[in-house]
């Protein structure tokens, strides 16, 4: 007997609010320092404001929103303090991510970090649009922390580029070439692709710690005092359990 698959389950009404909002913030269309009234926006969305204020809340948890009593919701702005601190814990993961997609990927999964990679080179010859380049990116760093196999980290660091996306703020074209940023995840790509963990993990580790240099120093004009220890060669690295 064949049992017909259910099809899969719709958004509840709260997460597409989520989304909706949360998309709305990192674009800047609800623009950072700003206060909206929850009303207001249930009005706009054509929804109660009940699942409004739950999905509000899930931005308060990840650091978008501040709720003020009886006033409404302010978007967050992203200090100079906060992209060290984002990029203190990308440095954190992202590496070790790396270095399990390596391992784990398969060749559908190679294809999809090779058809990111190939957006990325197109918005960078193309489109001088520094927040495409940014969600360009972010989708390329994506898929490899999905190959991870840990869904939470995934999600954990979307939202941490959530954060970055407010702000805007990127060394794509400013204090590096776009050429120079593009060349980093090929070397990254070439790596996983090549089931180098080691390779793919010191490569992932070396990029986002002179992202995070130049960032900060572009930012504020002094040089950054985030450098944390280095990711081990390729040569010295035992494998991670």
């Amino acid at each position: 007997m064949e049992i017909e698959p259910l099809p899969a389950p719709a958004l509840s009404l709260e997460e597409e609010i989520y989304r909706r909002l949360r998309d709305l913030i990192v674009s800047g269309d609800l623009v950072p320092g700003a206060l909206y009234s929850m009303n207001e926006l249930a009005t706009q969305l054509r929804v109660s404001r009940t699942p409004v204020a739950q999905a509000v809340t899930r931005l308060v948890d990840h650091g978008m929103v501040r709720v003020e009593h009886r006033r409404g919701m302010r978007i967050l702005e992203t200090s100079t303090h906060d992209l060290a601190e984002i990029y203190e814990m990308r440095l954190l993961l992202e590496p070790r991510a790396a270095y399990r997609a390596a391992t784990l990927m398969r060749k559908v999964e190679h294809r999809r970090l090779g058809e990111a990679l190939t957006a990325l080179r197109r918005v960078t010859d193309v489109l001088n649009n520094p927040r495409e380049h940014l969600r360009c990116d972010a989708a390329f760093h994506r898929v490899i922390l999905q190959a991870s196999g840990n869904r939470r980290l995934a999600n954990y660091v979307d939202s941490l580029r959530d954060l970055q996306m407010i702000r805007g703020a990127s060394t794509a074209d400013k204090t590096r070439s776009l050429s120079d940023v593009v060349a980093d995840h090929e070397a990254i790509y070439r790596h996983i692709v090549a089931g180098d963990a080691p390779g793919a993990a010191h490569e992932m580790h070396q990029h986002i710690l002179l992202t995070c240099n130049l960032l900060i120093e572009q930012e504020t004009g002094a040089a950054t005092v985030l450098l944390g220890p280095p990711w081990p060669s390729p040569a010295d690295t035992e494998p991670l359990t």
